[in-house]
């Protein structure tokens, strides 16, 4: 499906609402998303227009425009519908004030604002089950599935996309099949993509993006954003796992909590993976890949934290200076004195340069660090591949034999947890953010 101009937008809201459009501009980011002012009845408001993913589908929009009015209808603090545009598969929402992180706001105020978040998870996962059933929400088949819905129809969506081997991913999600998140029954309605919301004047001011709202066990929204915790402090999980437990009335499941952690983990490389390794036009792909290599590094640091393994390190080598080292310095450095424009294309630019960046690093660097990728593999094989992507494909076959028992989980995950060292260290320079890693917050804290 192709993406709508700005203009198509400003035609499907006057369209659709009837209101008079005073400006539209796409966001710059990952996905379709535009910013709109308007006049309706007089008044002049913003809206946010959100439209479908391009490069890869968790669930249908309609089926977010159908959780969020749920959600709306029961007075959960989420953005106002305006409406569903049809001529362009796109939702309108109000725009609401406020910003999602905690940048210079006081330990005192972020409790404030993050305590009334946990109370709108409370009085989400209190929600009567029955309209959303009504509306179509995926459900388990079973109240003793719920645990495992997302997780494994993210697996079955991405193996309808999977071309490549993915030794890792096979591997992780063999040890998710043996070792699944229990709901022991729980069920209600989930964001499962927990963590996101703004914020302002010290108060919460709207629940967001709601992709994957779905009937699922309620634990999955405790863990979750345990990844997002990493850029955005929200504070103690333990602390706050305790206050969920007051306001609820409920205890607080951990372990299936862990267990909920490491399968999201997973849930970038299953969504984005595919895109990264067939790009279309689209693909916000150096995102992409730096989200992917820092939730791959978290599932090796949790299996690592629950076997009571030391995570193992890598001697990152010494850059060889290759021939096209000036060629590459010249395009990064005409990427980053390209003079100022527009905010998307300014964007654009941006992943340029950091792909340019990632090339010239994988020059000095790549030959090397798949070699000792490969010095791995015949560790643990006893033979050792002719290329990396000849390695892949026997890493995968390998890792698939042991899939029902386990028996080498130790050895892969220290061969894992190495390779994802050695990959995160190709995405850029030293001492750039796309190779800065933030680990999550540990369980045995």
């Amino acid at each position: 499906m192709s993406v709508a101009s700005s203009e198509q937008v400003g035609a499907s809201l006057e369209k659709n609402l009837g209101c008079k459009v005073l400006a539209v501009r796409r966001q710059a980011r990952w996905r379709p998303c535009w910013f709109a002012r308007i006049e309706q009845d007089g008044r002049e408001m913003g809206l946010v227009v959100r439209g479908e993913r391009v490069d890869t589908c968790i669930q249908p929009l309609r089926q977010e425009f159908k959780f969020h009015a749920l959600l709306e209808q029961n007075d959960i603090r989420v953005p106002r519908i305006h409406g569903w545009l049809e001529d362009i598969e796109a939702m309108a929402m109000e725009e609401v004030p406020g910003k999602p992180d905690f940048n210079q706001v006081a330990p005192g105020e972020r409790d404030v604002i993050v305590d009334e978040y946990l109370q709108q998870l409370v009085r989400l996962h209190s929600l009567d089950l029955q309209p959303f059933v009504e509306a179509g929400l995926i459900r388990a088949r079973t109240p003793d599935e719920s645990a495992v819905l997302m997780h494994y129809e993210l697996e079955r969506l991405w193996r309808t996309r999977k071309r490549h081997p993915n030794p890792f991913l096979e591997f992780c999600l063999g040890w998710l099949h043996r070792n699944p998140p229990r709901s022991c029954g729980r069920e209600t309605p989930i964001l499962w993509d927990s963590g996101q919301f703004h914020h302002h004047n010290g108060r919460l001011t709207a629940v967001l993006d709601l992709e994957f709202g779905h009937i699922g066990d309620p634990m999955a929204d405790l863990a979750v954003w345990r990844m997002r915790d990493t850029l955005i402090p929200f504070g103690d999980f333990k602390a706050l796992y305790a206050r969920y437990a007051a306001l609820s009335g409920r205890p607080v499941d951990v372990e299936a909590i862990k267990r909920h952690h490491f399968a999201a983990t997973l849930s970038n490389e299953m969504i984005f993976g595919p895109a990264v390794l067939d790009p279309v036009p689209e693909t916000d792909l150096m995102n992409n890949m730096q989200w992917n290599s820092e939730t791959n590094l978290h599932a090796t640091e949790f299996l690592c934290e629950y076997m009571g393994l030391e995570p193992p390190a890598i001697e990152v080598p010494p850059a060889t200076r290759q021939r096209t080292a000036n060629t590459f310095n010249h395009l990064i450095q005409a990427l980053r004195k390209l003079p100022g424009v527009a905010e998307f294309a300014a964007h654009e630019i941006r992943l340029a340069f950091r792909t340019a960046r990632h090339l010239a690093r994988w020059s000095e660097i790549g030959s090397e660090l798949e070699e000792a990728d490969l010095d791995d593999i015949h560790r643990i094989l006893g033979r050792r591949p002719a290329s990396g992507w000849e390695g892949d494909a026997e890493l995968e076959r390998f890792v698939l034999a042991d899939r029902e028992t386990g028996r080498f989980d130790e050895q892969l995950v220290g061969l894992f947890h190495r390779r994802n060292l050695r990959n995160h260290a190709q995405l850029g320079p030293i001492g750039s953010k796309m190779v800065a890693h933030y680990p999550t917050q540990r369980f045995d804290a």
